[in-house]
């Protein structure tokens, strides 16, 4: 069952587990299947299903990102956050493995992309995935606290896309394509995060996710699809910035991962050459985990 909602009002959806897996199991996935899941360099390639069209949205991750950790860290039934949606991939993601899922957007255009996406989604489920148009920071109105059992998402990277697109990365005779020296920022919107400096970025951040902390379950965990951005010949460390600001938000940063994006990087330019030393960030993003810190007289072993 999908809803897109528009307007503010209590959430009844459901977060408890529906599997038989044991309790003090994290998720559902066999010994096997978490080995593999716990290999810090990942790959995620884009499917059929996948929106690659930048005249849709910018930057979309693939579903398999949000299906890996969905699998990962919870139960069949349970409750996933993605508080800057887009076009709904952890939705759809989320459906596909029947857990619950809420996402928010400022941008009703994505929101109703979103709706068609899940609504090609003939997957039967008893499951709720619904998409709502509202911004991050009133999410907590939303529904009650201790519900959610992941909170995964790909924000914006500070103002990156607020710039006419030069392709640097791009082989010379192919930079001149549909998005060359375009702007494809989100939106004009002030509460978006696209367009915001890194320090204000980072302030809005640990506004946003202060406001998540108390939703989420003791030990859920949160992860970030980041990455860095290299703008006027400065590097800016955009990771760092997001982790400062959940840290300061309360949560506790646990584990790094990396999406090796080097299948995906086809025809690429000559990047700095001949004499400038730099590091081509298309190959990689950063995968980053935290989690809600348990309370004192309930501390995870290190074993």
């Amino acid at each position: 069952m999908t809803n897109v909602i528009e307007t503010k009002e209590p959430l009844k959806i459901g977060y408890q587990k529906t599997c038989n897996c044991p309790d003090n199991h994290i998720s559902c996935v066999t010994a096997k299947e978490w080995v593999k899941g716990m290999v810090i360099i990942q790959t995620f390639y884009y499917g059929g299903r996948d929106v690659r069209d930048k005249n849709v949205h910018p930057a979309v991750f693939p579903i398999s990102l949000p299906a890996h950790f969905i699998k990962l860290l919870t139960h069949k039934g349970e409750l996933v956050l993605d508080p800057f949606v887009g076009i709904g991939t952890t939705l759809v993601a989320a459906k596909d493995l029947g857990r619950n899922a809420v996402g928010f957007d400022l941008k009703e255009e994505y929101v109703e992309t979103a709706k068609k996406r899940l609504a090609q989604t003939t997957l039967e489920s008893d499951t709720r995935q619904i998409a709502i148009v509202d911004e991050a920071r009133n999410i907590p109105a939303y529904w009650e606290e201790n519900t959610v059992s992941l909170c995964i998402t790909s924000p914006p990277y500070a103002n990156m896309l607020n710039r006419p697109r030069l392709n640097k990365s791009i082989r010379g005779n192919l930079r001149d394509n549909g998005q060359y020296l375009k702007v494809q920022q989100y939106s004009n919107d002030k509460r978006d995060l696209g367009t915001m400096d890194h320090e204000e970025y980072a302030d809005a951040l640990t506004e946003i996710y202060s406001g998540i902390l108390p939703l989420m379950r003791p030990r859920a965990h949160c992860i970030i699809n980041i990455n860095d951005v290299w703008w006027e010949n400065k590097r800016y460390l955009t990771h760092i910035y997001v982790i400062e600001a959940l840290q300061k938000a309360g949560f506790e940063f646990r584990n790094t991962f990396i999406w090796d994006k080097r299948d995906l990087v086809n025809k690429v330019g000559i990047f700095g050459w001949p004499n400038n030393f730099i590091s081509l960030g298309a190959t990689m993003e950063y995968i980053l985990d935290f989690w809600k810190p348990p309370s004192q007289d309930s501390k995870v072993s290190d074993q």
